[in-house]
């Protein structure tokens, strides 16, 4: 079956509204972030090097090699590409702290892939989708613009991740009051969005279910995988593979969506990948947090400074 047949109801008025999702839900992110975090990295830069080698050059390597070996659908395949070439998304922080990982670690890769981002997300979608010969064509018809996709990725990471941390330095006992309701709210929303679109298209949905379950569940696999055998591999200790891994394994596939309803708005296959991988990626996450969490690492691998994040 052909998902190119997929016909998505989508309201371009809803861009508008996924658009200010996505830009909150980097705020809220970004409101614990300090110049510190950067800094840590620059003193220790072992850990979050690997881990941002996983995420902006292994992963989007093995899923374009994936895609092309196995000569998946091309819109399922740009998806997969897209999803792989997004940064970590902005739950991983909450889960490693669920999984006693190294929360500092966590954070401070959130920080920089968020900001790198803003130009390897545009570059490593346009390159490996240009490299896939099956996905090629697509891309070419699409015509996409690297320079308005550049902006696009700026306009909803960095500004709200720069005004965000402003905030955050500006106005510190404000951010330990809406922190954690800004997350939960930002994620509320964002599932009742997804939702949203399922329930308008769900006969698309569960007539091509078939097809892209197994591709996001093999796909999210594959991410944390990823990132739980750079880490392993690296001799990295444990508390910092947890971290390496969710951050790795958790995509943020609301990005995905943005970028899709903004240049792909035809391309259902594409929405099929990305708004299942924003479902799927929570569950898994969830899953091997809750795994984790249930054996503690020695004392000293669970030091970190969000105390307000609260111990277990």
């Amino acid at each position: 079956m052909n998902v190119e047949q997929v016909n998505i109801a989508f309201d371009p008025s809803s861009l508008v509204l996924i658009n200010l999702i996505v830009a909150l839900m980097m705020f809220g992110v970004s409101l614990d972030l300090r110049a510190e975090d950067f800094r840590r990295i620059a003193r220790a830069p072992r850990a979050p090097v690997i881990g941002l080698l996983a995420q902006f050059l292994l992963l989007p390597a093995l899923t374009c090699l994936a895609c092309w070996a196995l000569a998946i659908q091309p819109e399922l395949a740009l998806g997969m590409t897209l999803i792989a070439a997004c940064p970590g998304g902005s739950f991983s922080n909450i889960m490693t702290w669920m999984a006693r990982g190294n929360v500092a670690l966590s954070v401070s890769m959130t920080a920089v892939s968020s900001v790198a981002a803003s130009v390897l997300t545009p570059l490593n979608f346009a390159f490996y989708a240009w490299l896939n010969p099956h996905t090629r064509p697509l891309l070419t018809q699409i015509a996409l613009d690297p320079l308005s996709l550049l902006l696009l990725v700026l306009l909803v990471l960095g500004v709200p991740l720069l005004a965000g941390m402003w905030v955050g330095r500006r106005f510190p006992q404000l951010t330990l009051k809406v922190e954690k309701p800004l997350r939960l709210v930002a994620l509320l929303v964002m599932l009742a969005f997804v939702a949203l679109a399922f329930s308008r298209n769900l006969q698309q949905f569960t007539q091509h279910f078939h097809l892209f379950f197994w591709l996001v569940v093999a796909h999210n696999a594959l991410a944390l995988g990823t990132g739980y055998l750079s880490a392993r591999l690296s001799g990295l200790p444990p508390a910092d593979r947890r971290a390496l891994t969710l951050e790795v394994g958790i995509q943020n596939s609301a990005l995905g969506l943005v970028i899709i309803f903004t240049f792909f708005p035809q391309a259902g296959g594409m929405l099929l990948v990305a708004a299942f991988w924003g479902c799927w990626h929570l569950i898994s996450g969830l899953g091997l947090a809750w795994l984790w969490s249930r054996h503690p690492l020695q004392p000293d691998a669970l030091l970190t400074p969000l105390a307000h994040l609260g111990e277990k």
